[in-house]
């Protein structure tokens, strides 16, 4: 009665929509059953036959209730069990044969049992920890495709491929933001960079990310998304201000792709864009910059577009400063450009994965800020996709490199 109860319990939860699979994974061994078995018993031999030959002098047989401890780091609380079992009754069977007193014998074999007692106990809260970090991390997913969505977007006047890694390993939404949205004016494109780490700035990009999803489908003007989100973020520090946190900026890059060869373009302090066409990779040269989102105030001229060229078989590469500003062991910054310029004419994904790779050898794996990198292309006419309700374009959640 109980076994039927239980098992379509387990089914119905390992084939649960919401489960993750690192989640139901947690638990699982990380050695099999047969090989743990034969360490187990290789060990127990050893230390039987050690303890035999140094005789009641110097007795090693205690020396075997180290073997649960190791196993609850690396088996199963079956296995765990096992072996803790199978410790005390080899420990019992040894002391009973022993020339020591009765209250000796009681009293290891005793030791023996709660510490094997012990070592299922520290395996059941192991495991009872990863499955909780796994949730974790599984609430951290949702999270961050409610952020920033999954690479690469298709739409009717482009194809965006990206690469994102937070510096912090253990989040997987850091400052750096993007987005792709289609809107009945054309396709619509921010990159970004939010000013400083953690979640304040998490929380400033979901603010600027917002007014951004919002404008971009509502406002037939490239500069007006960009006031819309200024707006928001001018918001969000207004209240960070009430609550006593710092008050954040946002660089950004909005961009508006239609049908034509021209691209325009509104700066917001960020870094250019680069080019790649007729195998060369060049800085697109942008005259009107204005202030960072959520400086307006500071400066005293409106934010204003620009239409710069972008041929059809050409790709445009955004960015944030954490390539540009990757560093090697001696402290010399990452050679962007010169780097860049090898690979143009590739697939943007094979353009993404060197450029990750490079990055990684020339830092030494040391990352220190966010990089955010989205390679934009005309897709080809078979590929573009349908408008659909609100504006948006369709994702692909296998592409995302986060």
């Amino acid at each position: 009665m109980v076994l039927g109860l239980r098992r379509p319990s387990a089914a119905r939860e390992a084939s649960a929509p919401w489960a993750d699979a690192e989640e139901t994974t947690a638990g699982d061994a990380r050695i099999g059953s047969l090989a743990l078995a034969l360490w187990l018993f290789l060990l127990t031999a050893g230390v039987v036959l050690l303890d035999v030959f140094t005789g009641d002098d110097l007795p090693v047989i205690p020396l075997l209730v180290v073997l649960p401890a190791l196993a609850s780091v690396f088996c199963t609380i079956r296995q765990t069990t096992a072996v803790a079992v199978w410790v005390t009754l080899v420990v019992s069977a040894t002391r009973f044969t022993s020339t020591g007193s009765f209250w000796d014998v009681v009293f290891l074999i005793g030791f023996t049992a709660l510490a094997s007692s012990l070592g299922v106990f520290a395996c059941a809260a192991r495991i009872r920890h990863a499955t909780e970090v796994a949730r974790l991390r599984s609430a951290a997913v949702a999270l961050q495709r409610q952020i920033l969505r999954p690479l690469p977007i298709v739409t009717r006047q482009l194809c965006a491929h990206g690469l994102y890694e937070p510096i912090e390993e253990d989040r997987f939404v850091g400052g750096d933001i993007y987005e792709v949205v289609q809107s009945p004016y054309g396709t619509r494109v921010i990159i970004g960079d939010v000013q400083g780490k953690g979640l304040p700035a998490i929380g400033v990009g979901f603010a600027a990310l917002g007014a951004f999803r919002e404008a971009a489908v509502r406002e037939p003007e490239l500069t007006s998304v960009a006031d819309a989100v200024e707006d928001a973020v001018a918001r969000h520090n207004a209240f960070s201000a009430e609550t006593g946190e710092t008050e954040r900026f946002v660089t950004a890059l909005v961009l508006g792709f239609e049908d034509g060869d021209r691209v325009q373009v509104v700066n917001c302090g960020h870094l250019p864009p680069r080019l790649l066409h007729d195998g060369a990779a060049s800085v697109i040269n942008l005259h009107r910059t204005s202030v960072p989102l959520g400086m307006a105030d500071l400066g005293g001229e409106a934010r204003a577009a620009e239409w710069v060229g972008f041929p059809s078989d050409a790709a445009l590469l955004v960015f944030t400063d954490g390539v540009t500003e990757a560093r090697d062991a001696t402290g010399v910054f990452y050679p962007f450009d010169e780097r860049l310029g090898r690979w143009v004419g590739r697939e943007p994904d094979q353009v993404l994965n060197a450029l990750q790779t490079d990055l990684q050898t020339f830092s030494g794996g040391v990352r220190r800020d966010d990089v955010a990198v989205l390679v934009l292309s005309r897709p080809p006419d078979g590929e573009k996709a349908d408008p659909l309700p609100g504006g948006t374009a369709p994702d692909r959640p296998e592409g995302h490199r986060a």
